[in-house]
């Protein structure tokens, strides 16, 4: 059953009893969840959701009335359902993806899938054939192009349009009509720029076309109806900024635009699409966007949400049914996000509820009766109450530069005693940005006594542009600064204990995990590397086979090849005092298991210490849950061994 909505309600005025266990119950961190992404059919009848599997992710349909499951559709090893879309009553669509390893951003296949409730599996639309109800996830094939749903068309049950591109230099994309029952395709428009998206109107026509050449410069068209000619409103080589157009004005004079600034946060600006004028409407002093807030005809715009300590919305003025709604739903859920997956016909709204401490619950809201019913919970076996919150911190860089992050504590911290601490920087590294939401490896480490540091460096997302931008080609220059002044601030505050310190990371995360453990090798005791790249003159000449633009990606963000190997861990073991545990797949396509097995190899070529863990059948983060399970374990036995804190309870 869920969580009853007066735990959200009085969450806050009630203060966790427990005691610390003496072992991690690690059990409930690789237990898997029924449901994922819910969405609710039109005439509610039905529920869509996705269902996540020990090496994939599918997608079922459920009645509503009784919770049956009436059809589904699950894809081949690695495959995800990565977003599907109610077309009518009876039928979705569903866009396919491919991940390689639980830290991978799943990479959409190309492919899309009709699925009904009428029994009858899944029919392929663009892609190979599917059977069975199996969806089968292949490499790309020119015959059918890569497809993306870019929206349902209003009062047409049976067509949707679609983006269609071929791969190759520069390839053009085109949009078409596709009837979902047969496949069936009409043009209906081609862009004016490569790689481009695209977005639509209330009334289904295509307005909005924004892509880049190999250059990587973002250029923005406009078109103000299906017959007229795109003309070009934004070249970022000109103007300095990217404008993404994020929806409309509910006449649809009004586009609203989410535009990069010089210094600080992105704005959302309003442009009239007759006169041109820009007027800026919504911005944050400290973070981006998080979200756009659309009402229930996902085109316009009422507000936009940001993410800091909490999320918080923040509404263009007015009083129509939408704004109301969300105001609503702020109220009846305090101190945590909300978000709305899905409307039926006559305005029901399907939302889903989280905070730091709550992976996400679902409730369908009533808008006339302000009613909320529960229908499901994630991972409700975690109760909020006992579990640490996540703490906004703001760190002065060095150089001046205001970091933001959080910091996790153990229940058990007495405030001013230092305990032992996990400094735990994301992957990415560009764009991607540590969140205020419930974390599995923070909470895990929490619980085994640990505060856990997880630092947004310099070239983090949600935090602005030149934010990011000052990342570029400072891969253990000041973006492994940005990390040692934080850890550093976390000892003169009093919460890490200076001779007990770890830093731990995945992907980009593990890189600098090995970075920071030579760099600064009197201040980490330990440091482990999981699925990490660690030789960037490797990196650069993988990457570099592939297409030109991300060929200048490398070139602009990482920096030129013969700069890389003064960068990279494996030339750096001689430095490195710290105990360290590496671990990879040898599937990874991300982080080949030749880097970490290169760097175990530099390590005892150097007379350092080094413990590993490699399974060939994994890829960029581990699947199946003995290996996670194995790779926690050791990992929570290795902390133990070097910091002091508690080891995972036996199964």
């Amino acid at each position: 059953m869920p969580r009853g909505i007066h735990i959200l309600l009085f969450a806050l005025l009630l203060l966790p009893t427990f005691s610390a266990r003496a072992q991690v119950q690690l059990e409930r961190y690789l237990k898997k969840d029924g449901y994922g992404v819910i969405k609710i059919s039109p005439d509610g009848r039905y529920y869509a959701a996705t269902t996540p599997m020990a090496d994939r992710t599918g997608l079922v349909i459920l009645r509503r009335a009784d919770g049956k499951i009436v059809d589904g559709a699950a894809g081949v090893e690695n495959s995800v359902v990565d977003d599907f879309w109610w077309v009518s009553d009876d039928r979705l669509v569903i866009a396919m993806a491919e991940r390689l390893g639980s830290r991978d951003e799943p990479y959409r296949t190309g492919q899309l899938f009709s699925l009904g409730v009428d029994g009858k599996h899944v029919r392929t639309l663009v892609g190979p054939k599917a059977h069975a109800g199996l969806v089968d996830v292949i490499d790309y094939n020119p015959q059918w192009g890569m497809a993306d749903l870019i929206d349902t068309i209003p009062g047409d049950p049976r067509n949707v349009l679609i983006s269609v591109s071929q791969i190759g230099q520069e390839p053009q994309t085109n949009v078409d009509k596709m009837d979902v029952y047969t496949g069936y395709r009409t043009p209906v428009a081609t862009a004016p720029v490569s790689y481009a998206t695209f977005l639509t109107d209330a009334a289904g026509r295509v307005r909005f076309a924004k892509g880049s050449k190999n250059d990587n410069y973002s250029k923005l068209y406009y078109r103000a109806d299906d017959k007229a000619d795109w003309r070009l409103i934004n070249d970022e080589m000109q103007s300095r900024r990217v404008e993404t157009p994020v929806g409309f004005s509910a006449d649809g004079n009004v586009a609203y635009l989410a535009t990069t600034q010089p210094q600080g946060p992105d704005a959302i600006v309003a442009w009239d699409t007759r006169s041109g004028e820009r007027k800026q409407v919504l911005r944050d002093d400290a973070v981006d966007p998080y979200a756009v807030i659309l009402d229930r005809d996902r085109h316009t715009v009422l507000g936009a949400q940001y993410m800091s300590d909490g999320v918080h919305t923040r509404l263009l003025p007015g009083n129509d049914e939408g704004t109301r709604l969300y105001r609503a739903l702020e109220k009846a859920f305090p101190g945590s996000a909300v978000s709305v997956t899905s409307y039926t016909r006559d305005g029901i709204a399907l939302v889903q509820v989280w905070n730091d401490r709550m992976p996400g619950d679902t409730f369908l809201f009533d808008p006339h009766k302000m009613t909320a019913d529960g229908i499901f919970a994630q991972r409700e076996w975690f109760d909020p109450l006992k579990l640490p919150k996540m703490r906004e911190i703001t760190v002065r860089a060095r150089d001046g530069l205001m970091l933001h992050g959080y910091l996790t504590m153990p229940l058990t911290a007495v405030e001013g005693k230092p305990v032992p601490m996990v400094v735990m920087p994301h992957g990415g590294p560009y764009g991607i940005f540590d969140r205020w939401a419930f974390d599995d490896d923070a909470q895990m480490l929490a619980e085994a006594g640990y505060a856990v540091l997880q630092v947004n460096f310099r070239g983090s997302g949600n935090y602005g542009v030149a934010f990011e931008q000052a990342g570029a080609r400072q891969w253990a220059g000041t973006m492994q600064d940005d990390l040692t002044d934080a850890t550093r601030w976390a000892i003169d505050q009093h919460v890490a204990d200076p001779s007990r310190i770890c830093i731990y990371g995945a992907s980009y995360g593990g890189y600098a995990a090995l970075t920071g453990a030579a760099k600064e090798p009197d201040l980490y005791r330990c440091a482990v590397g999981y699925v990490g790249v660690y030789d960037l003159e490797a990196m650069h000449r993988e990457k570099s086979r592939y297409a030109a633009w991300l060929r200048n990606w490398e070139a602009d963000w990482v920096g030129k090849r013969e700069e890389m190997a003064v960068r990279s861990p494996v030339n750096m073991a001689a430095n490195i005092k710290a105990k360290v545990l590496l671990a990879a797949g040898g599937e990874d396509k991300t982080a080949p298991i030749a880097h970490t097995k290169r760097m175990a190899k530099a390590l005892r070529d150097a007379g350092k210490p080094v413990e590993t863990l490699y399974f060939d059948s994994e890829g960029h983060g581990f699947y199946t849950e003995a290996h996670r399970r194995e790779f926690y374990t050791r990992l929570l036995d290795f902390l133990a061994d070097n910091l002091g804190g508690a080891r995972a309870a036996k199964p």
